[in-house]
């Protein structure tokens, strides 16, 4: 049996070098202040989507919503083994927090079609709240099993997972379709050169516009021809509007976010004052005594 995995991926700003200035008025991140990168843990799901290919065949689907840039990481999963992308990018999708997310991210899912499995990361470095996942599950109102660090089996009917607890680990089974989020607990394959190679002129529609922008062709049907051929090679990323997506526009983006974000800081830690302890069994008594006084314990 063949089977259908989604995957949804995000190219997040590098949160090493956020700082306050990298912030909007509006609370919301300036992303182009930052370098962009690949979320980590979607690239562990994306291994795991693409384990499943290799172990039955499945057909890998990557999707990320963003601006017309995040068609690098789509680019980046077509040079691992994705078969597909889809890019949903829309100026109505800017600003959106959690649930305005994973609304446009169901939108994405349901105009796909069918499915078997959704994979993505635990959560991503910039917001690190683990919560897409979890509410995509329940607007498409499938099971859902959360810290995946493997599937054991997958039939037509099932997937059976393993995932991490605090002190172990458990193995669940649930009906498909369902939704899984991915821990850290695989290496993610490099991107091979042979598909690099291939993949490495897929574009949007909205790249093959600016690439010719200041070329002689200025009617649409040339670009139409440019995308058909693209297509044709299996070379085009799919673009998808907030409209083509079937979104309602009062639940994305800003208007659909009742999170905002009020103040950013960048807190650094510093290493406060040393002193040397005897050690003896008076020297450790004199310090906890001092710990004791100070209320550091006690």
């Amino acid at each position: 049996m063949s089977y259908t995995v989604l995957v949804f991926v995000k190219q997040v700003p590098d949160t090493q070098n956020i700082t306050g200035e990298a912030m909007k008025p509006d609370g919301t991140v300036n992303r182009a202040a930052l370098p962009a990168i690949f979320n980590p843990e979607d690239l562990n799901a994306l291994e795991l989507a693409l384990q499943l290919k290799d172990r039955f065949g499945a057909k890998v689907v990557v999707g990320t919503m963003g601006p017309p840039n995040a068609a690098e990481v789509l680019r980046a999963s077509l040079y691992r083994g994705a078969d597909e992308c889809i890019l949903l990018t829309d100026r109505a999708f800017a600003g959106a927090d959690t649930l305005a997310t994973s609304y446009a991210l169901s939108c994405c899912v349901k105009k796909y079609g069918e499915y078997d499995l959704i994979l993505c990361g635990r959560q991503a470095i910039d917001g690190d709240t683990a919560q897409v996942g979890p509410q995509l599950a329940e607007k498409l109102d499938i099971p859902q099993i959360a810290y995946v660090e493997d599937v054991v089996e997958l039939s037509n009917k099932k997937v059976v997972a393993k995932r991490r607890i605090d002190g172990g680990y458990e193995v669940l089974e649930c009906p498909l379709p369902a939704m899984m989020t991915v821990i850290d607990a695989n290496e993610p394959r490099p991107m091979a050169a042979k598909r690099i190679m291939k993949y490495k002129r897929a574009r949007t529609k909205f790249e093959l516009t600016k690439e010719h922008a200041g070329a002689n062709y200025t009617d649409a049907e040339f670009l139409v021809e440019e995308a058909e051929k693209l297509a044709g090679k299996g070379l085009l990323i799919n673009e998808w509007t907030a409209e083509y997506a079937g979104a309602d526009k009062e639940r994305i983006g800003l208007l659909g976010s009742p999170t905002k974000v009020k103040q950013i800081q960048s807190v650094v830690l510093t290493g406060g004052d040393a002193k040397n302890v005897e050690p003896s069994e008076a020297g450790v008594n004199d310090l906890i005594h001092e710990l004791i006084e100070d209320h550091t314990l006690g």
